[in-house]
């Protein structure tokens, strides 16, 4: 064998271990923020590199009916990756909750929104940004709060619905909205503001839970690197890293 192709041999079986395999995963865009630093972490202790594509649950669900080619599904909800485990498009016993989510409303100006959301009843403005609540968890757990507030049927038709809670967030930020209804983890991190503006952390007992579960999808079946992934989300370190935006520490499933 020419020494050159001896060299390229021995280069191939040096470099092998580091050619990880990627994962395809969708996730929820309230968990936008967290899984940047997440995958970071992963991809140092595993070298294996997530391919992200962020989008509402909803929207999700119906994508990975059709077909797509996700392997692993960070929902902010419970009952999608329920639903794609029924329907066998998930694998049973994958699925657990990574994350307690929290709403907050939210307005880009300093003073506008109270702690205690009293410029919902006030109703000084003329536009509220949520997530469409048909596809996007967050958005349906807002309109639960305004029910039970008794609201809804007064603040519906100022409604400027986004297809996820980022949307609904830059609905806010372009003036499109004065304030809205978004993930507390897109303005917050390490218990500080980040966002800038004023923000009302919604009482949990305004609202169903907010349980954002993941599953292992069928197409990631065979794929180490996405059982691993899910292995490392489950785990202490990425723990640390979601309650940095303020998740709550998650339960086991019943």
């Amino acid at each position: 064998m020419p020494i050159y192709c001896l060299l390229i041999l021995l280069l191939s079986i040096s470099v092998a271990p580091l050619w990880a395999d990627p994962v395809q995963i969708a996730v929820a865009s309230s968990f936008a923020g967290p899984i940047k630093p997440v995958a970071d972490l992963f991809a140092q202790k595993t070298g294996h590199h997530l391919n992200i594509a962020t989008g509402a649950s909803g929207k999700f669900y119906v994508q990975i009916r059709n077909g797509a080619p996700f392997e692993v599904l960070l929902s902010a909800d419970d009952a999608v990756p329920s639903r794609l485990e029924q329907e066998h498009l998930a694998v049973a016993g994958s699925r657990f909750t990574y994350a307690i989510g929290r709403l907050v409303l939210w307005s880009d100006k300093t003073g506008w929104v109270d702690d205690t959301g009293n410029v919902l009843r006030q109703g000084r403005f003329d536009h509220l940004a949520l997530a469409n609540p048909k596809v996007a968890p967050y958005g349906a757990a807002a309109v639960e709060v305004l029910r039970k507030l008794g609201l809804l049927e007064t603040l519906s038709p100022r409604f400027v619905l986004g297809e996820n809670v980022a949307q609904a967030q830059q609905f806010i930020r372009s003036g499109n909205a004065e304030l809205g209804f978004i993930a507390l983890s897109q303005v917050e991190e390490n218990g500080q503001l980040t966002a800038g503006g004023s923000v009302w952390k919604i009482p949990a007992h305004l609202h169903p839970p907010l349980r954002q579960d993941a599953v292992l999808l069928e197409k990631g079946r065979n794929n180490p690197a996405a059982r691993a992934f899910l292995q490392f989300l489950a785990g202490t370190e990425a723990r640390g890293l979601i309650e940095r935006f303020g998740y709550g520490e998650p339960t086991p499933l019943p």
